[in-house]
């Protein structure tokens, strides 16, 4: 019997939760679990965002590539300049600490680092830019934040919730552009924060049509370094779109594994 190809592993970024209000966990949506192992082919493995328990080198020596999930918590205000504010509520300070010393160390040694929602807010704040706590207040943009109820509940139907909302233009000949053939793409939106002011080596490659930032790549990353707003893995298996993205996320890690 001819064994089989190892399969690469990702490291995925676990977020600090509280089950039945007493237990203190670290959670991570299947989804993003699913479209590792199903669209990237690989084997994902989450880790903790707790710095005091994640030792980088370690991690970095255990895995081929890194994923920054979306999740509820906003990146701390501080960690861009702003003051924090309880409406802006909640934060997740250990996944700041992890999170933003763990994009350099990728960007550094070429790990493949693939960031959505928050991890694309914090690639961006890694590189010194900033986020804008409530991106719809500003003069002239929609309201990114997932459908919601009269009542103010969210929307009980996951397909209403993720449903592609607005489009994004991208960047002629760029990154995006090249990969998905095309300069146009429609996108789901379920968030509030949003860049403010790139990074200094974020390089913009998609933009909604309010003018929010929604798809980037670090300037001169030696391997995949690329970040969505939108959540690319709710739908990776049917999406086309999202389905390019994971595939070219697995492609890096195939030739960061094959080293």
């Amino acid at each position: 019997m001819v064994p089989s190809k190892k399969k690469p592993v990702v490291g995925v970024i676990g977020n600090s939760g509280v089950i039945n209000d007493r237990h203190n966990v670290q959670l991570v949506g299947q989804r993003n679990m699913r479209a590792v192992a199903d669209v990237a082919g690989a084997l994902p493995l989450m880790f903790a965002g707790t710095p005091d328990i994640t030792d980088i080198e370690a991690l970095l020596g255990a895995v081929d590539g890194i994923l920054l999930t979306g999740a509820r918590a906003n990146v701390h205000p501080t960690r861009f300049g702003a003051e924090p504010h309880p409406a802006h509520e909640p934060y997740d300070q250990e996944r700041d600490a992890m999170a933003l010393s763990l994009i350099d160390a990728c960007v550094e040694r070429g790990v493949p680092i693939f960031g959505i929602c928050r991890g694309f807010q914090e690639m961006n704040v890694a590189f010194g830019g900033s986020l804008h706590p409530e991106i719809r207040e500003i003069p002239g943009r929609m309201n990114h934040r997932m459908p919601r109820l009269e009542n103010g509940e969210v929307h009980p139907d996951p397909t209403v919730v993720f449903a592609d909302r607005h489009e994004v233009q991208l960047v002629k000949d760029g990154y995006f552009a090249r990969l998905l053939g095309c300069e146009c793409i429609r996108v789901n939106s379920l968030h509030g924060q949003g860049i403010l002011d790139p990074g200094k080596r974020i390089a913009i490659e998609g933009v909604a049509e309010d003018g929010t930032i929604e798809a980037i790549c670090i300037s001169d990353a030696p391997a995949f370094a690329v970040g969505v707003q939108w959540h690319a893995e709710y739908d990776p298996q049917t999406n086309p779109i999202n389905r390019a993205l994971f595939r070219a996320f697995g492609e890096a890690l195939r030739s960061r594994a094959a080293r």
